[in-house]
């Protein structure tokens, strides 16, 4: 399966306050019916606060 790209990702997270924890971010996720790649990116962030769609971004492409 492809990485999604930051755009796929800020797709399933629009509408998301920031900031939140990586446990907000897989929920609303799902919540908008995101992708199995999406959420197994969003899965494998580190345990902590994002401050922004930027910062969710950074870590993703890791």
């Amino acid at each position: 399966m492809a990485d999604p790209s930051p755009i796929d990702i800020q797709k399933a997270l629009g509408g998301v306050d920031y900031p939140a924890s990586k446990e907000d971010l897989v929920r609303h996720a799902k919540d908008k019916g995101a992708e199995g790649s999406v959420l197994e990116t969003l899965q494998n962030l580190p345990d902590r606060e994002f401050d922004s769609p930027t910062d969710v971004n950074k870590e993703a492409s890791k």
